[in-house]
């Protein structure tokens, strides 16, 4: 989820309001993340590879991932995945479907248009409220790269931004604000409305303002001239996992080989952009997205390994992709204790750690 801006100015309208600004679904919608630049394509084909089929009679499966946003280094695992064939080793012929402002993933998912879906934990417990049927399988971000930012020298902790007016999108007030006056003592006196647009932010030397870690943060040293202060709100026990692997319950009941495969060869990939050569990805990022540019691309992936972004926590043991009961239960008291979540629901259904945790070595084999 990258998202921000154009190759030489900053276009802040388009910017991620929805997912990794913590939008969350509300009815059926998706919350996304954002790219400030629109591509011209939909939609990236998969790769051609030679890599063999284990099936017997060497068929690929044909499978669609719909992404939350426009192709970008935050998805890079998964492009990885299809341009050095390790879906193709799987048997997998994956086509990843971007999505955008207008898509609604939870409705392709559940009429059958993708297989798989790129979520987030807030959107999985509502779906669970809604009686939408569909599951967690793998969270491939075990931090979500929420931020807080602030101007340099002003501020050196969360605690230091009490009572200071703070930029926020609409959506924050179902996600991490809740969260924020729960553990921060933050107030309501303290909000002011962010409409995508850091001038009311540059202009304040004193305020802060919301974004997401490879995102805001590049597009403030473009447009300000400074490098912020970055608060990354899961360093400081904002714990949702994020960029995760959604699928129907259905299709786990009828064929758990087939998401199996699919979770494994994406953590693979995973391994593969973070650790190896992430070119190949790169090159299916540009072609599906072609307003992305090299340095956004090098910015994500640095920020992405710097703050440990897919590989922290239970994750630098049990593998990319990990998830514990413990963070599901964590962040759902949490949330359900402001009002985001009632309290009733039964957030297990939401997810399932039948398909993770193997240990990294399982995975880098």
């Amino acid at each position: 989820m990258s998202y921000r801006h154009n190759s030489r100015g900053i276009s802040w309208i388009n910017r991620r309001k929805f997912l990794q600004y913590g939008a969350i679904a509300l009815g059926t919608g998706i919350a996304t993340a954002c790219t400030a630049n629109q591509p011209a394509a939909e939609q990236s084909p998969a790769a051609e590879s030679s890599a063999a089929s284990p099936s017997p009679t060497g068929e690929l499966t044909k499978i669609t991932y719909g992404t939350n946003w426009y192709a970008q280094a935050e998805h890079g695992g998964f492009y990885q995945a299809v341009a050095t064939g390790i879906y193709e080793e799987y048997g997998l012929d994956v086509t990843i479907q971007m999505g955008g402002p207008q898509v609604n993933g939870t409705q392709l998912l559940m009429g059958g248009a993708i297989d798989f879906f790129m979520g987030y934990a807030s959107d999985a417990i509502k779906s669970i409220e809604e009686g939408i049927p569909k599951v967690t399988v793998a969270a491939i971000f075990q931090k979500d790269p929420q931020i807080l930012m602030a101007h340099p020298d002003t501020a050196d902790s969360l605690e230091d931004l009490k009572e200071r007016p703070i930029f926020i999108s609409q959506a924050a007030n179902v996600t991490y604000w809740p969260f924020l006056r729960a553990k921060y003592g933050f107030t309501d006196a303290q909000k002011r409305p962010y409409n995508f647009n850091p001038g009311p932010f540059l202009a304040d030397k004193m305020a802060a303002q919301q974004g997401y870690l490879s995102s805001e943060p590049l597009a403030i040293r473009k447009e300000g001239g400074f490098d912020p202060v970055v608060f990354l709100l899961a360093d400081f026990g904002y714990n949702p996992y994020s960029t995760t692997i959604e699928c129907k319950r259905e299709l786990i009941e009828t064929n758990p080989d087939l998401v199996q495969r699919f979770v494994d060869a994406s953590i693979k990939g995973w391994y593969s952009y973070l650790h190896g050569d992430p070119a190949p990805a790169n090159a299916l990022i540009k072609q599906a997205n072609p307003e992305m540019t090299d340095e956004q691309i090098a910015y994500g992936i640095e920020k992405m390994k710097e703050y440990g972004i897919a590989e922290s926590g239970e994750a630098l043991e049990l593998g990319i992709g990990a998830m514990t009961d413990e963070r599901w239960k964590s962040f759902f008291d949490t949330m359900a204790a402001e009002g985001v979540f009632k309290k009733e629901t039964d957030y297990t259904q939401a997810y399932t750690l039948q398909f993770v945790n193997k240990g990294v070595d399982a995975y880098k084999a």
